[in-house]
């Protein structure tokens, strides 16, 4: 947990569930998966579980936090928190009952906004019925480039009051996309030794498609060597709109 989140887009986060596997492009290079192995290596309780060496690794494997479920509710300030930073709360080995009781919690502090985001769209979209959704819950996909479009539909299947994309890290256009039914865009370079670079003409394609639907856009990096290594202007100006539904009443990052 951080009280505090060195993300733009986000002020706290909170991970009552850890590990994860790639799955697509965009996992290539994981930060939470390094990250994890060093909390490993510092003898971190919630990183002792290794994933499988193909798509995880130490410290990364899957695990569900019980007592984390109740950190929100000691929270006194509201706060827009980004849920599961480490992990993916969707992911198969995390158990429909325990997802729910996220959700609980969610309903229960709607002091709070939560922002939710996956790549695993199929599993999101099945058992969304079986979730409560509370107006405080805000719903996302990653969508690293054109063939991870299918997650866009499976998004708009969901009954969030708000339903955002992360087109970050950015490798390659997204001529095709469709913001029917989508409220907010974050778009962005990756970052670390390993990064792919990003192609400006695609960042200003997403920002002028936002513009048309009427998306709220935000820029959160170029990217590069680290995460502020490129800054995050585009064409002289940042771009760090957010939904017009704050249903919690807390302010954004300038």
């Amino acid at each position: 947990m951080a009280d505090h989140s060195p993300i733009e887009w986000t002020e706290a986060t909170w991970n009552p569930t850890t590990g994860c596997d790639r799955i697509s492009r965009g996992c290539d290079n994981c930060y939470a998966l390094t990250l994890s192995k060093r909390l490993k290596a510092m003898g971190s309780a919630k990183y002792q579980t290794d994933g499988d060496p193909r798509t995880s690794g130490p410290g990364f494997g899957v695990a569900v936090h019980e007592d984390a479920l109740d950190v929100p509710r000691r929270w006194r300030d509201p706060r827009i928190v980004f849920v599961n930073s480490m992990s993916d709360l969707f992911h198969a080995r995390v158990p429909l009952p325990f997802v729910q009781r996220v959700f609980e919690v969610m309903r229960e502090t709607p002091q709070h906004t939560y922002q939710l985001l996956t790549k695993r769209a199929g599993r999101l979209a099945k058992v969304a019925p079986q979730l409560d959704w509370a107006p405080n819950i805000w719903m996302g996909v990653s969508v690293e480039g054109p063939t991870e479009l299918s997650r866009v539909d499976d998004l708009r299947r969901v009954p969030a009051a708000v339903r955002f994309l992360s087109a970050e890290p950015l490798l390659g256009p997204l001529a095709d996309l469709n913001l029917d039914g989508i409220d907010w865009l974050i778009a962005g370079g990756e970052s670390g030794p390993a990064h792919r670079p990003v192609d400006p003409l695609w960042v200003r394609q997403l920002r002028d498609k936002c513009g048309e639907a009427g998306t709220a856009f935000f820029f959160k990096q170029w990217g590069g060597r680290t995460p502020k290594a490129g800054g995050r202007e585009l064409d002289g100006r940042k771009h760090s709109a957010m939904p017009t539904r704050m249903f919690a009443g807390v302010s954004p990052k300038a």
